[in-house]
């Protein structure tokens, strides 16, 4: 008995079969981590501590030494309800030498404005305490001590106080880190001291970024 081809119909259903539990096999762990973030989001877990702005800033410093360190992915939102993925590198002591900040901000007529702040350069470094710096970009030679990478983003204690990320998701952690060149881009931060040696601030026309 010679079985009747499948029709159009029934060909794109069996050939699709494999295919799409393929899919769902590679997307579900992408899924699974995404849904906990906007769970989490939604029910207050993991929001920022205040509502970002529109414009990432600059952050560029010689020499950045702390002590207890975790990073974790998060999600920061802005007053329009945009959300953004961020990395959140959270430190319980810091110090900071050669410290720099900037944006640019684009107005009619005038252009191009820059905002520019630099702290840290007359030998005494910028402290910081319990700082959460919520970055999209960090480049540097880089120094860990003691570091773990792939724990639970849940289960980080060696940060400062509420230095955690969501179960299930990726977290790494240290007792030390030292960045020498540091530069990020960053949507927020927030510490709890900041003691700025030699705070200078300056607003001028035209590009005048970090880095």
């Amino acid at each position: 008995m010679v079985e009747e081809p499948l029709d159009q119909e029934e060909q794109e259903r069996e050939g699709s079969h494999t295919s799409w539990r393929r899919f769902a096999l590679l997307t579900a762990p992408a899924a699974l981590g995404a849904g906990a973030l906007v769970f989490a989001i939604a029910n207050g877990a993991i929001a920022a501590s205040f509502a970002v702005s529109g414009q990432q800033f600059k952050i560029s410093a010689d020499e950045m030494n702390g002590e207890g360190v975790a990073i974790y992915g998060s999600l920061d939102q802005s007053v329009r309800g945009d959300v953004h993925p961020v990395a959140v590198a959270a430190i319980r002591e810091a110090e900071i030498t050669s410290l720099c900040q900037s944006v640019i901000t684009e107005f009619p007529i005038l252009g191009k404005v820059s905002l520019k702040l630099s702290a840290g350069t007359d030998g005494t470094p910028v402290e910081a305490s319990n700082l959460f710096i919520d970055m999209t970009q960090m480049a540097g030679d880089t120094e860990f001590s003691n570091l773990e990478i792939g724990r639970d983003a849940s289960t980080l204690d060696k940060g400062p106080s509420g230095g955690q990320g969501v179960q299930d998701l990726f977290g790494m952690q240290g007792d030390t880190i030292s960045v020498r060149g540091l530069e990020q881009t960053a949507w927020a931060a927030n510490a709890g001291s900041f003691r700025l040696s030699g705070l200078h601030l300056a607003v001028a026309r035209g590009d005048a970024e970090c880095f």
